[in-house]
C-alpha cells in the first residue's frame, strides 16, 4: 500500500545475497540534464528483478549506468555508487564488466544485420578463453532454449523477424556465460504471443542456468508475472518497490500500471502526495 514507506524514502533494504547494488545514484547528461535523481535498487543472486515505468521514467538510463555505457551518450554518474559482488564497478569499462559476468541486451534488438544468426551468437563469446569445445557446448545450449534460432542459423540476421532478432540478442549475451543480464525492453514491438515466449525463456534461464536478470520493461503486467521483485520508476525516481506478487495485488499499481482502475491515469507520485496530505489534514 502507498501508506507504507518505500525503499526510495528510507526503508532499509535487506542486502543479503545481493549481487548488484545501486546506491542513490544521480545521472546527468551533457553536464546539465538530471535524469536519475537518487535511484537505489538491489538485484539478488539468482533473481529476476523488474525495473518498471513508462517511457522516459529512467529505466534505460539505469541499465546503462550499471553497464557503463553512459559515456557514449555524454552521460555520467555524478553521485552514489554501483557495487557488484560488493566491489565498486562504476569506473570499469563495459568490456571489464562483461568479463565479470555482467552483460546488457540493448533495447531495439541490436544484431549485426550482415552476419548470420550463428555468426551473431559466436560474437558473444569473444571474451572467453575456455576453448572451442566449451563455446560449442554453449552454442548448443542456446539452440536448446531458442530452437527457432537453430532453424535460422544460416540466415542473415537482418532478414529475420523482430522476435528472432530479440532471441538472437539474448542468445548472444548468453554466449559470454554471464552471471547477470541487463535486459532492456524485451517486449518492445513484439506480438503478445512472442512476448510470452521470450519471458518464458528468461524464466527458464533463471531457473535452469542460474542467470540473474535486471530487466527494464513498460509491460508491467507481464514483467510482474515473471519477476521476483520489482521497482517502479517515475521521472528518474523510485516511487515504489516490493515483491512482484505484492505489487501485482497493490490497488494503486493495478490502477496506474495494470490498467485496472476506474479513473484516467495520473502521476503515481501525485496520488501518493495527495493521500499523505489527506492523512495529515484528517
Amino acid at each position: 500500500m502507498l501508506d507504507q514507506i518505500s525503499a526510495a524514502e528510507g526503508r532499509e533494504v535487506d542486502n543479503r545475497d545481493a549481487l548488484l547494488e545501486v546506491n542513490n545514484i544521480e545521472v546527468i547528461y551533457n553536464h546539465v540534464i538530471l535524469v536519475l535523481k537518487g535511484v537505489s535498487l538491489t538485484v539478488k543472486q539468482g533473481g529476476i528483478t523488474a525495473l518498471l515505468g513508462g517511457n522516459g521514467a529512467g529505466k534505460t538510463t539505469t541499465l546503462k549506468a550499471v553497464s557503463n555505457l553512459l559515456h557514449s551518450e555524454r552521460g555520467e554518474v555524478t553521485k552514489g555508487s554501483i557495487l557488484y559482488r560488493g566491489e565498486r564497478v562504476q569506473d570499469l569499462s563495459p568490456s571489464d564488466l562483461v568479463e565479470r559476468g555482467v552483460v546488457q541486451v540493448m533495447e531495439g534488438r541490436h544484431c549485426f544485420e550482415h552476419l548470420t544468426i550463428e555468426e551473431n551468437l559466436l560474437t558473444g563469446a569473444y571474451t572467453r578463453k575456455d576453448g572451442a569445445a566449451a563455446v560449442k557446448r554453449d552454442l548448443d545450449m542456446v539452440y536448446g532454449y531458442f530452437p527457432r534460432l537453430k532453424e535460422r542459423r544460416s540466415s542473415q540476421a537482418g532478414y529475420t523477424s523482430g522476435g528472432e532478432q530479440q532471441m538472437c540478442a539474448i542468445g548472444r549475451a548468453l554466449m559470454s556465460r554471464p552471471e547477470t543480464i541487463l535486459l532492456d525492453e524485451p517486449s518492445m514491438g513484439l506480438a503478445p504471443q512472442l512476448v510470452e515466449e521470450i519471458f518464458g525463456i528468461v524464466k527458464s534461464l533463471n531457473d535452469n542456468e542460474g542467470v540473474s536478470f535486471l530487466l527494464a520493461e513498460q509491460n508491467t503486467n507481464v514483467a510482474l508475472r515473471f519477476a521476483h521483485y520489482g521497482y517502479i520508476l517515475e521521472s528518474g525516481r523510485v516511487v515504489m518497490d516490493g515483491p512482484a506478487a505484492d505489487l501485482r495485488e497493490n490497488p494503486d499499481v493495478k490502477e496506474f500500471y495494470l490498467g485496472m482502475g476506474d479513473e484516467g491515469r495520473k502521476s503515481f507520485r501525485d496520488v501518493r502526495s495527495y493521500r499523505r496530505r489527506k492523512r495529515w489534514l484528517s
